[in-house]
């Protein structure tokens, strides 16, 4: 019998009601925090998370609606962190999933999944289940023991890649770990991977719960607008520079700040270079889009970013690939504004730091500089290196007779792949990549043409993500086509969860690119001195301890019908226009399809005029890494600190004084 004003479950339960009862609201509009539970169960979640799913669902059955919190069955549990993650992403952060998964491994299996949301700045609640919190029947099946801590646990592995991390090894703790779970999945500035461990004990443990615990909650996620000041700041160090530039992040669609974005690139003519997550801040074809920029580049943003006096940062974390490893920015005396939501990012490179919401401060900013603009040259001169590097581009996507007279029969090149994808979707679908060589060459060769049209995951650049995150984006937004682009490689790391798809129905198009290898690699290694080794998916040949006999006898379009797919399977462009056209007319109930062309790893994209930073060896009996050693002296020698403090004069009590970042 329950105290009056309680209700008596178990802690698993209580997590599963808590969290069907979470919303969020931006801008007026609410929306369910959760949009389900991912999770495969085993000892440790299968009588405890997993009972109280079932639970739910029957009730939910019983009362003839939905689930609050509905169940999918997933095949590889860093998948499912995947799925989430790019459901999340999809979403702008204000939706995502929960994850649950089995003692030892099963939880573990989440580590890499954790690391890429909290890198990615993406919310994502997981729910990884501990041994025995009592240790009566220690040691248990998969349980770590060490001899020099006993409280210590596998989970306790998730605590450096989380944004929060709680374990709840009482009931009583379960709604301070659960609000501030919630607390930090739903703040922009500091989301990520989100940890509540679960002991398998506690999970099925009953309590007298207060009933307020699982009345609805909604979470604002807030619009932080900038202080005046800071934005007077910015606005005269952007009204000192001659050649200034942007680079964009993915804060700019988090923040639905395109539109603020393109008001201000017209009001002030200043060009746009973007960082993977900001590809798309503005449409292709607007006259201050010059798209990527970095080690992924194209000339025309690395041409603008040498040159750039003033780079004003929007949302962007400033990785290694958007300032090629510090190489990008040359100008002497070149000074940073950062808009950022986090504070964190807002003060890399001894920037001005605005701390703001991006749409805010874009929005304040471009009051600041009315009647301001760069010179009518520098806009022309934007204006011709874009020209130049399109030309290109067209190029590659559809190679000159000198390129494809030297492709073996059946093979396209990869640009080739990318133009046809590129040119016979609509502009709502989205393109999908994560590792590799295509989003590089994604970066510098697609032309978006819709905010949410281009999903490549560059901060922790996994293998494997594509497909389980196709299924994340098909969930968030059934209305777009989902075109997964995956080489061999990544293919090959996580495939199942294509059974996934097959099992809810949900229709992607994977285009499996097979080049027999590591294309990326390869090409880093050859160019570091390192010949290619150990990036071809070859035999090892006769008499010899290296892999360089005939390619391997594997048949991935077979296995992906194996696995439910409808595939397709072509040798020619003409074949791959209509394998699109097929793929996208496939029922939106069919299930995925998958889309096998092979390609020769040896024909590149346009080089991006950069470089990126990764040691060669110093001594080698190699004459190839000597070769590349010199040349990586060069560009080191290149590097910049970016350290210099940007600062502006402003009027003070006794007369001018300098406004530090």
């Amino acid at each position: 019998m329950s105290p009056s004003g309680t209700v008596r479950l178990t802690v698993a339960q209580a997590t599963v009601r808590f969290l069907a009862q979470q919303w969020t609201e931006r801008d007026g509009e609410r929306r369910r925090l959760f949009a389900g539970c991912f999770g495969i169960f085993g000892h440790g979640n299968v009588a405890g998370i997993g009972q109280a799913l079932l639970q739910e669902e029957v009730r939910a059955t019983d009362a003839g609606e939905a689930p609050g919190l509905p169940y999918v069955l997933a095949r590889n549990e860093q998948a499912m962190v995947h799925t989430s993650v790019a459901y999340a992403r999809q979403k702008d952060r204000l939706q995502t999933w929960a994850c649950t998964a089995s003692v030892g491994p099963g939880s573990t299996n989440m580590l890499t999944g954790a690391a890429l949301a909290t890198i990615n700045r993406l919310p994502v609640l997981l729910l990884p289940s501990g041994t025995f919190a009592t240790r009566v029947s220690a040691p248990v099946l998969q349980e770590l023991e060490l001899p020099w801590a006993g409280d210590v646990t596998v989970n306790d592995a998730f605590r450096p890649l989380s944004k929060f991390f709680d374990e709840v090894t009482r009931p009583e703790q379960l709604p301070s770990a659960l609000l501030g779970a919630m607390r930090v999945l739903t703040d922009p500035a500091e989301t990520g991977a989100v940890t509540v461990s679960l002991p398998q004990d506690v999970q099925a443990e009953a309590f007298d719960w207060p009933l307020e615990l699982f009345a609805e909650r909604t979470w604002h996620v807030a619009r932080p607008v900038p202080e005046s000041g800071r934005i007077e700041a910015a606005a005269a160090v952007i009204r000192s520079a001659k050649r200034p530039m942007i680079v964009a992040g993915g804060g700019v669609h988090y923040s639905g700040a395109e539109e603020a974005l393109r008001a201000f690139c017209e009001a002030t003519g200043i060009p746009v270079g973007e960082a993977q997550a900001g590809k798309g801040s503005l449409p292709h074809g607007h006259p201050q889009q010059l798209g990527a920029v970095g080690s992924t580049g194209t000339t025309a943003a690395n041409t603008i970013a040498r040159e750039a006096d003033v780079v004003l940062g929007i949302g962007t974390r400033f990785s290694d690939f958007t300032t090629a490893s510090r190489t990008a920015f040359q100008a002497d005396g070149v000074r940073f504004v950062n808009l950022n939501i986090a504070a964190f990012d807002a003060g890399k490179h001894s920037g001005l730091s605005v701390v703001a919401d991006a749409r805010e401060a874009l929005t304040a900013l471009t009051t600041a500089l009315n009647g301001w603009s760069v010179t009518s040259g520098y806009r022309r001169r934007q204006a011709t290196l874009w020209k130049e590097w399109d030309g290109l581009v067209e190029a590659t996507y559809d190679p000159p007779r000198s390129v494809t007279k030297r492709l073996a029969p059946g093979l396209l090149t990869q640009g080739q792949v990318l133009g046809a994808v590129n040119e016979q979707t609509d502009p709502r679908d989205v393109v999908l990549c994560a590792a590799g060589s295509m989003p590089g060459d994604l970066h510098k060769l697609w032309r978006v043409r819709d905010r949410k049209a281009y999903h490549v995951e560059y901060g922790y650049s996994c293998m494997g993500y594509e497909v389980p995150a196709s299924i994340g984006i098909k969930l968030a937004d059934p209305s777009r086509e989902v075109f997964a682009m995956v080489g061999d490689g990544g293919y090959l790391m996580m495939p199942t969860e294509l059974v996934t798809a097959v099992q809810e129905r949900v229709k992607v198009v994977v285009v499996l690119v097979q080049n027999h290898g590591f294309h990326s690699i390869g090409s880093l290694s050859e160019s570091l001195g390192s010949q290619r080794f150990g990036t071809s998916y070859r035999m090892r040949g006769t008499g010899s301890h290296r892999l360089d006999g005939g390619l391997l006898p594997v048949d991935l379009a077979a296995n992906a019908r194996s696995l439910g797919c409808h595939v397709i399977e072509v040798h020619s462009r003409s074949e791959l226009d209509a394998a699109i056209a097929e793929a996208r007319a496939w029922p939106q109930d069919g299930g995925p399809v998958v889309i096998h062309v092979e390609t020769d790893p040896l024909v590149h994209a346009p080089d991006s005029d950069s470089w990126w930073d990764v040691p060669v060896s110093e001594v080698s009996d190699l004459a190839s890494t000597t070769r590349a050693h010199k040349a990586y002296t060069r560009h080191k020698a290149t590097q910049r600190p970016l350290t210099a403090p940007t600062s502006v004069p402003v009027a003070g009590r006794r007369g001018r004084r300098r406004l530090r970042p």
